[in-house]
């Protein structure tokens, strides 16, 4: 690895945090009927480059990190494909409303990941991802994500800015 393992994960931290916070401001907007252009922009990007240098990290074997990853660049694709090539014409909007959230709950399933295992205290609640707690955690955010995007489908119709 050219750079150094802990600069390298501090990036890729630093790049899901941003992309988590500015896809929070997204949704939010298009909950409002509102697209931040430039807030839509950093978002993709950030999300984008989370998913590639998760990539970067050392590995002998296809993880479940590597589909979530490769999960999120088809997503992310179809979102970017929706924006700037189809101009979000016609089913195109809703398209995009829907893999912009589901590219924020996979960065935000993957932040939950690795604070079950990563975070002591939390890591005896839910030691493994077969564990009550982890299930249930990430079952509670996939119906929260699941009425953001409703919301955000809803709010953000044809004729919003």
């Amino acid at each position: 690895m050219p750079v150094d393992p802990k600069t390298y994960l501090l990036v890729h931290v630093l790049l899901s945090l941003v992309g988590i916070f500015t896809g929070l401001v997204v949704v939010g907007g298009l909950i409002a009927g509102v697209r931040f252009a430039r807030w839509v922009g950093l978002f993709l990007a950030t999300t984008l480059l989370t998913s590639l240098t998760g990539f970067g990290f050392p590995f002998v074997a296809l993880l479940p990190s590597h589909i979530v990853g490769a999960l999120s660049l088809v997503v992310l694709l179809g979102a970017l494909v929706a924006l700037y090539w189809k101009h979000l014409e016609g089913g195109w909007r809703r398209t995009f409303v829907v893999l912009s959230v589901v590219a924020l709950y996979l960065n935000v399933f993957v932040l939950l990941a690795q604070l079950l295992q990563k975070t002591p205290a939390l890591a005896l609640l839910a030691p493994t991802p077969a564990a009550p707690a982890f299930a249930a955690t990430q079952g509670l955010v996939l119906v929260l994500f699941a009425v953001l995007g409703w919301a955000a489908v809803k709010g953000y119709r044809a004729g919003s800015r």
